[in-house]
Parts: structure tokens; sequence; C-alpha cells
């Protein structure tokens, strides 16, 4: 299997609204494959979200403390809790930035066969979905960001 390359920062492709899954076909198992051995070949190895790779879906995948797997169609529930961590992504790579997220999460989707699910998380995983899930919104951590911290991001990227 080919591994594609991952969006940087700057590509447009990280800006648009992914669609949701419709179909739950061979090209859907395809892309779940190729999205968890890129996030796995990448430097971060914790998730990968299909518009980072170029395609416009609403698929994730995730491999965080000894929890792997994806969700298609994600869903948010979000914990009230937060926490300040350092955050990065694979479309930035080398550069980490605080970032406050809920501290616990559940997520509700499909996976790649179409059968519900449903994953509860804390702390990094939590972390992890939330950002990924932001990528298929079009969202970038970034964007959270205050202002002169964003200049500094922008600044620190290679």
């Amino acid at each position: 299997m080919t591994v594609p390359q991952i969006r940087m920062f700057a590509d447009p492709a990280l800006r648009r609204v992914a669609e949701p899954v419709t179909s739950f076909d061979r090209s859907l198992r395809d892309l779940v494959r190729s999205l968890t051995a890129t996030m796995r070949a990448g430097p971060g190895r914790a998730g990968l979200a299909a518009p980072q790779i170029g395609v416009p879906l609403r698929v994730i995948a995730y491999s965080v403390e000894g929890r792997s797997g994806h969700i298609v169609n994600p869903r948010l529930e979000l914990s009230e809790r937060t926490v300040l961590a350092d955050e990065a992504c694979l479309s930035a790579p080398g550069v980490w930035w605080p970032r406050e997220r809920s501290f616990a999460v559940a997520a509700r989707g499909r996976d790649m066969n179409g059968k519900p699910v449903t994953l509860r998380a804390v702390g990094m995983l939590a972390r992890v979905l939330q950002h990924e899930v932001d990528h298929l919104d079009g969202v970038l951590f970034i964007d959270h960001l205050p202002a002169e911290d964003r200049r500094r991001f922008l600044a620190a990227l290679p």
C-alpha cells in the first residue's frame, strides 16, 4: 500500500468541511487502511483525519496509549472539565503549542463496515479525538489560539 503524503498547514484542503460518508464500501475500507498506515508512518502517530491526506470525508484514525481504531462520521460529546496541554499536528511537524481542550469525550459514529461505534476517552485520547474532528470541520488548532500566540506559532513553522 502506498502511504499518501500528509497535507501541510497552509494547504487549502485543510480548511474545507469534510462530507459525511454515505457508502460503507470497499473504497471506505481502503481509505481507513490508508489513514492508519499514514498515521503510523508519521512522526506523531496519535491521530489523522482524512482531509490531512486530501480526502474530504468525515473519517479519522487514532492510536493512543494502546487504544487504536477509526471512526466514520464522528460526533463528540465534550465534558465541561478542561485541561491545558501541549498539542501538535502532523500537518505542522515539529511545532507544539499549549491548547485547552475538554478532558473527556464520548465519540459516536460508525466503523468502516457501518456498525455503530461509541468510544469514551479521557486525557490524551480525548485530546486527539477533538483535534481530529476539528480537522473534519476545517478547523486547525491555531484557530483557537490568541492572536499573539497565533503569530508566534506561524513564525515557528518550518
